[in-house]
């Protein structure tokens, strides 16, 4: 009864929040419940029996184990339960999403009761989620002539489970809720500080912009019960920054359908739209829900008499509306057209081609992306079984070949990967694929998301097609409070024993690494020739291809090792000129924005592949380039390496995994030594000539070309929030880059902020080497800002002990983090001084750390999204502004921006990131090596 009394505390703890009960997920809590239900005195009975009908988690969480063998013995008629009768018992199976409730079916249906049998075979035929052990079951009974295996296995190969489902409807009535004017973030949707509580699904969803906005999309609901909710991002695009799945479920939560009426609080198909569409990486998060994403395109640029763009004194396009899409304006979606109406459906406002492509229409009638992957595969195992013709019943994959048109790096990467493609074919941009995924990395804030999916799709272990794959504790490193208290253990037990390597081992057996997700990923990355998949959008490696996904599809990959994507195109990005000595490779970073806006007008990099030919840089250093892709609104980015740079590359990831081998954090399979062999088999190929280091062909066709000048950038640039634009919508933008000179010295910083994945040893050992510059000048350092310090590995701090470069940091460190005490909650209060925070993500994350309310925060961070690093006082807004390791050390120091002349100095002598451009030579014209 402790369970249950303890159930009901917590019940009426959530009603204080306005929370319904939390959904089970416990074995023993709902072997509690059936106690319950079979005693017919039991003061709990009817309540037990609403619980177990309408509150379990299903999948393969111990309480659906539990909940599928009951279910079984009332069909079988082994113990009777007037409420639940077996033909119920066989619908609330139907609903449970797989692996225990299919092995109940299977049991079922392969039993000897033939009237049971046939009912459990129709149900099965249902089902998608299905596993090696599920049809080697079924393989098996066929085998052996059994009727209604060959019946289920019939079905299957007809795709029924997907056939049998209903169209789309024609026409689907919107009603529109303008979110935000500018870009929405996905911290609006689903903010960082609240990241804790993600994976309680009802309650993360009321952190979603504002209690004000939820209040007025109710208020909608309730005046036009019969129109959806389209979540509008004004002058803007939808969901940029990250793929957040807790953001896509929140809008659904509160605007989409019910997935099924005995799952609580999960919630599908969402419509979102922004003026310039949705975001890429949250379009296909989308997808996983089957909602859909619309570019409504409702305002222009206005055009003078000779049909060129008008330009604005801050030289961006004028834009005119096209037409109004305000809060409670009604539109009409055609799903068979394609197109968006107006309330009376005699005026088109915008095609929606894009929106609703095949592909996009099969999730939407699935109900999500999940079930056609494992559809498709269902469909051919018993076409295959019972040696008859494959006719897919899913749209064809659009295949798109150029003949005579060589092949992008990414292009290469995608055809040497792809699955299912006829031999010998060769696909371009435009083409959809399903591909290997070789590197998988899961991060904590999304962590315990990404193992509730996956109990969801009943997935117990890794697919042993993935090479490399980690479960990190990054995100959440700052503070060692409750909640990681209660989250991560819990997270890394299920990881690990899912398969991956974990930061923190459950048995204690070794020290908890809080090393950032991406670093990690970018070493255990060994081929450049990979595929990778992370739970977040700087998700970029410097090898192979990376793309940040939502918990959702990186769930996907891990259990099928795939993923499904069209072929991307690329931007071509090359540099010309000499770097100055005194600028930092942050510089060249920002420039290429400024640059790239300077020359096109438009962001060419949005949704697209960043090709960058960066040659001579290390994968740390190429790094910084890569991970700023994300906030170029790029999809991914693929670095041009020469073959000794990528060898160095290599050298060092070998080098660092077999330092994660000597910690004690192999796994059983030993995982992290094949890496070790990959990396070992790849660098003999380069060297020998048999496969050098990616490169394009040189006849391959990009969709802009992107030059960035060298000579141009003399001073350190900074990207602003501009926080006080007058356009809304201008503001929080990473377009706005700004040469330190145009501060004037005047501006003030109230924290400096060295950390993220941004930054690499040699930022740390810039801190170390201004530290002794000052002190040979002036005595002594002293801060008029607190100065953050956060390594991004423990691999660095330790390298910075033996290099002699961490005393200096302690010497002038009025805080220095401690592993044996961490850190019980967050920081509200900063001074002068220097701070050495524990490796991770620290202030960049937000969901612990930030900075005083309306700071202005220099930082070598990422985001600079409202409230993300700082959020706004009641006098002042908070600021986030980016820069180069060496401005902000400088800025702390100083206490505000610096001059050109203070900044050269503070660097004189200082080894910063060095870039030459690669020396250009003939690229082969073949398509080799895919």
């Amino acid at each position: 009864m402790n369970l249950y009394a303890a159930y009901l505390d917590e019940i009426e703890s959530r009603k204080k929040q306005n929370l319904k009960p939390k959904p089970i997920d416990n074995g023993p809590m709902v072997e509690q419940l059936i106690k319950q239900i079979l005693d017919k005195e039991n003061q709990y009975r009817d309540e037990s029996i609403n619980f177990f009908t309408y509150n379990i988690i299903p999948g393969t969480t111990s309480a659906a184990k539990v909940k599928a063998k009951f279910l079984k013995e009332i069909i079988l008629a082994e113990v009777i339960v007037d409420e639940i009768t077996p033909s119920f018992a066989l619908e609330l199976l139907s609903h449970m999403n797989g692996g225990p409730s299919v092995d109940v079916l299977l049991d079922l249906a392969l039993g000897s009761n033939l009237s049971i049998a046939k009912n459990a075979a129709d149900v099965l035929k249902t089902q998608v989620f299905l596993y090696e052990a599920d049809t080697n079951r079924l393989k098996k009974a066929y085998n052996e002539e059994n009727a209604i295996a060959k019946d289920i296995l019939e079905s299957y190969a007809k795709a029924e489970f997907y056939t049998n489902l209903p169209d789309l409807d024609e026409e689907i009535e919107v009603i529109s809720y303008v979110a935000a004017e500018g870009d929405i973030s996905t911290d609006l949707l689903s903010p960082g500080n609240q990241a804790h509580s993600r994976s309680d699904r009802e309650l993360h969803g009321k952190c979603m912009i504002s209690e004000e906005a939820q209040a007025e999309i109710k208020e909608l609901q309730k005046q036009n019960p019969d129109k959806r909710v389209m979540l509008i991002a004004e002058k803007g695009t939808m969901g940029v920054g990250s793929s957040r799945m807790s953001g896509v479920n929140n809008v659904a939560l509160l605007t989409g359908k019910q997935a099924s009426p005995y799952v609580p609080f999960v919630n599908n198909a969402p419509i979102v739209a922004g003026t310039n569409g949705v975001s890429p990486i949250f379009l296909t998060t989308v997808g996983v829900t089957g909602g859909i994403g619309i570019d409504l395109k409702n305002w222009v640029k206005k055009l003078d008499s000779d049909g060129n763009p008008i330009i604005n004194n801050d030289d961006n396009p004028v834009l005119e509306q096209k037409y109004s899409v305000e809060t409670g304006t009604v539109f009409k979606i055609n799903t068979k057209e394609k197109k968006l109406f107006n309330e009376q459906g005699d005026e088109e406002m915008v095609d929606l081609s894009s929106s609703f492509n095949p592909q996009k229409v099969e999730f939407m009638k699935a109900g999500g992306s999940y079930a056609i992957v494992f559809g498709k595969k269902l469909q051919s195992f018993a076409c295959e079984t019972l040696d008859i013709e494959l006719k897919s019943a899913y749209a064809p994959s659009k295949e798109v070949y150029h003949p005579g048109q060589g092949l992008t790096a990414v292009e290469k990467i995608f055809n040497a990967n792809a699955l299912g493609v006829k031999k010998g074919s060769i696909l371009h941009s435009g083409s959809d694929v399903r591909v290997k995924v070789n590197i998988v990395g899961s991060q904590d804030t999304t962590g315990l998301m990404t193992s509730q999916e996956l109990e969801a799709m009943a997935a117990t272990v890794i697919s042993p097609t993935v090479d490399g794959a980690y479960q990190s504790g990054c995100h959440t490193a700052s503070v060692w409070d409750f909640k990681a208290q209660e989250n991560t253990p819990k997270l890394m037990k299920f990881m690990h024993k899912f398969g991956l390597i974990t930061a923190r081992d459950p048995k204690e057996a070794y020290h908890s690494m809080t090393d950032v997700i991406h670093k990690v990923l970018n070493d255990i990355t060994v081929d450049d020739w990979s595929i990778i998949i992370g739970g977040d959008s700087h998700t970029r490696m410097s090898k192979g291809v990376a793309f940040g996904a939502d918990s959702g599809t990186v769930a996907l990959a891990l259990a099928t090792g795939e993923a499904t994507m069209p072929i991307p195109e690329s931007v071509k990005v090359t540099f010309k000129g000499k770097m100055s000595s005194h600028m930092d490779f942050r510089d060249v970073v920002h420039a290429t924005q400024a640059q790239m806006l300077k020359q096109f007008g438009d962001n060419v990099f949005q949704g697209k592949i960043i090709e960058v030919h960066l040659g001579t840089l290390l994968a740390d250093q190429a790094f910084t380039f890569t991970d700023w892709t994300a906030e170029m609104k790029a999809k991914a980015s693929i670095c041009i390496s020469e073959d000794d740079t990528l060898i160095k590359s290599l050298e060092i990831a070998k080098s660092r995994i077999q330092i994660m081998i000597d910690k004690g954090m192999e796994n059983d399979d030993k995982m992290l030594h094949r890496l070790i062999q990959i990396a070992e088999k790849r660098i003999s190929e380069i060297k020998s000539g048999e496969k050098p280091a990616l490169i394009p062909d040189n006849n391959a066709k990009y969709s802009a070309e992107v030059v960035v000048d060298l000579d141009l950038i003399d001073e350190p640039m900074i990207a602003d929030p501009d926080v006080n634009n007058i356009d809304v919508s201008k503001r929080y933008t990473h377009d706005t880059i700004r040469p330190i000179s145009y501060y004037n010295a005047e501006k003030k910083v109230d924290l400096g902020f060295v950390g993220s994945c941004m930054v690499h040893k040699g930022d740390v050992k810039i801190v170390a080497q201004m530290l002794r510059n000052l002190e040979k000048t002036s005595g002594k350092v002293s801060f008029k800002a607190p100065l953050v310090v956060a390594a991004p590995t423990y691999n660095i701090v330790d390298e910075l002990k033996q290099e002699g470069d961490w005393s200096i940091l302690q010497k002038y460190s009025g805080f220095e983090f401690d592993d044996n005490s961490p850190k019980q909650s967050a920081r509200l209060d900063y001074e002068n001084i220097l701070y050495l925070e524990r490796p991770g993500c620290n202030l960049c994350m937000g969901n612990q750390e930030k900075a005083a309310k309306g700071d202005t925060v220099l930082a070598t961070s990422t985001r600079l999204f409202q409230g993300r690093v700082v959020e706004d006082s009641s006098e002042k807004k908070g600021e986030s502004l980016l820069a180069s390791t060496p401005v902000v050390v400088l800025s702390a120091i100083l206490g505000r921006t610096p001059t050109i002349d203070e900044y050269k100095i503070a660097v004189e002598g200082i080894d910063l990131t060095k870039f030459a451009p690669p020396i250009e030579k003939v690229q082969n014209t073949s398509s080799a090596h895919f």
